[in-house]
C-alpha cells in the first residue's frame, strides 16, 4: 500500500478531532449512493417500459407491413414467397384491414377488423399465444356462421361469451331506391384474446380472410397487404428496401414498426434521457459535498501537510492523498448505490408490488429491465463526477508551502 493511500484512509476514518468532517463525508457517500440508486431504478423502469411496450405492440402487429399504394394485392401468395425469400425475413402472412361496427344484444361498438390466415398468422404474430379462449383454427370451423375472435376487454364491455352471435356492419353496402344500406353479416364468437394493451383488447377483432372479403364485398381473392416477421427487430430499416425490391418496387410500399410507432418511441427515449440528466444532478450534489469535505479537511490538516512536505513529500504526493480520499468516497458511494439500486430494481421485477392502472397504461405493473451498457454508463458517470470534485481541493493542498503553513499554525 502506498503511503498516499495509507494517509488518505487515516484521514477518512479518523474521527476524534474532525467528527464534523466525518459527518460531511458520510453525507457525501449517501448523496452519491442515493443518486446512483435512483439512476439505476429509474433507467431500469424506463428500459422495461420501452421493451414491454415494444413487445406488446409487436405481438399484435407485425415487424413490417407491405402493401400497395392506393390499392390491394392480387397475387399475394406469390408475393409471400418472394418476401420470405429475402434473407432475414422469418415469415409472411396476408391480411385484410377495415373498420366496422360491431353490434350485439348488449350494445354497439366500432372496432378494427382484421382478416387473417389462421395457418400462416402464427409464424408472424403473437396472437396464438395471447388467445385465452378458443383458438385461431376455430375461425374456419364449420357452422352456419363464420367465426370471430375479439379482445377480452371488448367482450366484457358488451357482455359477450363464446358461442354468442355478433353482427358486423360494413361500410361497403349497396345503393338502392331507399338510399344507401350498409352490409350486415352475422358471426359467432369463437375466441377471446388478451394482449395486455387496453387499446387493442377493446377495439380489435379477427376473422378469416374469406369472411372479411365477403363482408367487404370483394369480387376477387385480394388482400390489403402482407405482414412480415424478421429475425432482428432493430434491423427493419435495413431490410425494408430489400423487401420492397423483392416485391417489385412501386406501387408497393413497406412500413416498419418504427415508422408506425416512431413518435411514441422517440418520446420514450427523450423522457429517458431527460430523467437521466435530472437524476445525475443528485450525484452532482453528492460530488459537491466531496468538495466541501476536502476543502475543510485541507484547512484542518494544514500543519500535517507542512510536516509531510518537510519530510520530503512532493506536491504530487499531497495532491494524490486528497484525490485518493475523494475517490474513496466516490467509490464507496457508487458501490452503495449499486447495491441499493439493484436490490430495489430486482425486487420490483420479482414481486411487482407497485401496480399501475391497466386501462391507462399498456401494463398493470412497473416493468424493469437492467442493461449492462446503462449500468456501466451510470457507474462511469458517478465515478467521473466524484473524481472531478477532488481536483480543486487537491490542487489547493499541493500549493501549500511548509513555511507558509507553519507560520499561521
Amino acid at each position: 500500500m502506498s503511503f498516499e493511500l495509507y494517509i488518505a484512509k487515516r484521514y477518512l476514518l479518523a474521527r476524534q478531532k474532525q467528527a464534523f468532517i466525518s459527518v460531511i463525508s458520510l453525507i457525501s457517500i449517501l448523496g452519491v449512493g442515493l443518486g446512483v440508486a435512483s439512476l439505476i431504478v429509474v433507467v431500469g423502469v424506463m428500459n422495461g417500459f420501452s421493451v414491454e411496450l415494444r413487445d406488446k405492440i409487436l405481438g399484435i402487429n407485425a415487424h413490417m407491413v407491405a402493401a400497395v399504394a392506393g390499392g390491394a394485392m392480387h397475387d399475394y401468395r406469390a408475393d409471400m414467397q418472394k418476401a420470405e425469400a429475402v434473407p432475414g425475413v422469418l415469415g409472411a402472412t396476408p391480411f385484410v384491414y377495415t373498420e366496422v361496427m360491431l353490434s350485439s344484444s348488449h350494445g354497439v361498438k366500432g372496432v378494427v377488423l382484421r382478416g387473417i390466415d389462421p395457418v400462416s398468422a402464427g409464424k408472424v404474430l403473437a396472437l396464438p399465444r395471447e388467445i385465452v379462449a378458443g383458438s385461431l383454427n376455430d375461425l374456419t370451423a364449420p357452422g352456419p356462421f363464420p367465426g370471430i375472435i375479439v379482445g377480452r376487454e371488448l367482450a366484457d364491455r358488451l357482455g359477450l361469451g363464446l358461442g354468442d352471435s355478433i353482427n358486423l356492419m360494413s361500410p361497403a353496402g349497396k345503393e338502392s331506391a331507399a338510399g344507401f344500406s350498409p352490409k350486415v353479416k352475422t358471426f359467432v364468437l369463437r375466441g377471446l384474446f388478451k394482449s395486455g394493451m387496453y387499446e387493442y383488447d377493446s377495439t380489435m377483432a379477427y376473422v378469416s380472410i374469406p369472411a372479411a372479403q365477403e363482408l367487404l364485398g370483394f369480387k376477387n381473392d385480394i388482400v390489403t397487404g402482407l405482414e412480415l416477421k424478421i429475425a432482428d427487430v432493430d434491423a427493419v430499416d435495413v431490410l425494408a428496401p430489400r423487401v420492397r425490391e423483392a416485391l417489385g418496387g412501386p406501387p408497393i410500399y413497406v412500413r416498419t414498426w418504427i415508422d408506425m410507432n416512431g413518435n411514441l418511441f422517440k418520446a420514450l427515449h427523450l423522457e429517458k434521457t431527460a430523467m437521466f440528466v435530472i437524476l445525475v444532478m443528485i450525484v452532482l450534489v453528492g460530488s459537491f459535498s466531496i468538495i466541501t469535505t476536502l476543502v475543510m479537511l485541507v484547512m484542518e490538516k494544514t500543519r500535517d501537510i507542512a510536516i509531510l512536505m518537510s519530510m520530503g513529500a512532493t506536491p504530487q504526493n499531497i495532491r494524490n492523498i486528497f484525490m485518493l480520499q475523494g475517490s474513496i468516497i466516490g467509490i464507496v458511494g457508487t458501490a452503495l448505490g449499486f447495491g441499493l439500486g439493484l436490490t430495489v430494481a430486482l425486487a420490483l421485477e420479482k414481486y411487482q408490488f407497485i401496480k399501475i392502472p391497466g386501462d391507462v397504461y399498456p401494463m398493470d405493473h412497473l416493468p424493469v429491465r437492467l442493461d449492462w451498457p446503462d449500468l456501466t454508463l451510470i457507474g462511469v458517470t458517478a465515478l467521473t463526477l466524484c473524481f472531478l470534485a477532488t481536483l480543486y481541493p487537491a490542487r489547493q493542498a499541493a500549493r501549500l508551502t511548509p513555511a507558509e503553513a507553519l507560520r499561521h499554525d
